[in-house]
């Protein structure tokens, strides 16, 4: 079956860098409201301007290295399967994350 998948693997190789960025940001935004929820009850009982700090360092800088990080790693993960199973691979994924969206009334 993924003998039928290859061709179309081996046109969307040379894009696996910004395909695995768009699976980072689309998993990163479905993961941040929960994040952002514990974020806000752990901080809470602490004052505005330590909030607002922590808020601006965890949305800005730390989703930003997760995808600046995660992204090379997923790209050369990707780049070592074959053709037909990383192109059903992508497929898959956009799709759990679609599916996990809608289930959570993202979209």
């Amino acid at each position: 079956m993924f003998d039928y998948f290859a061709p179309a693997g081996r046109y969307v190789a040379p894009y696996l860098s910004e395909i695995s960025t768009a699976l980072i940001a689309c998993a990163l935004v479905m993961f941040g409201s929960e994040i952002n929820a514990s974020l806000r009850k752990f901080l809470r009982a602490h004052n505005f301007v330590l909030r607002t700090v922590i808020f601006i360092l965890i949305n800005a800088f730390g989703y930003g290295l997760i995808i600046v990080k995660a992204t090379p790693y997923l790209t050369r993960t990707l780049s070592q399967l074959p053709y037909g199973m990383m192109f059903s691979i992508i497929i898959m994924s956009f799709v759990a994350i679609g599916l996990w969206a809608q289930r959570n009334r993202q979209i």
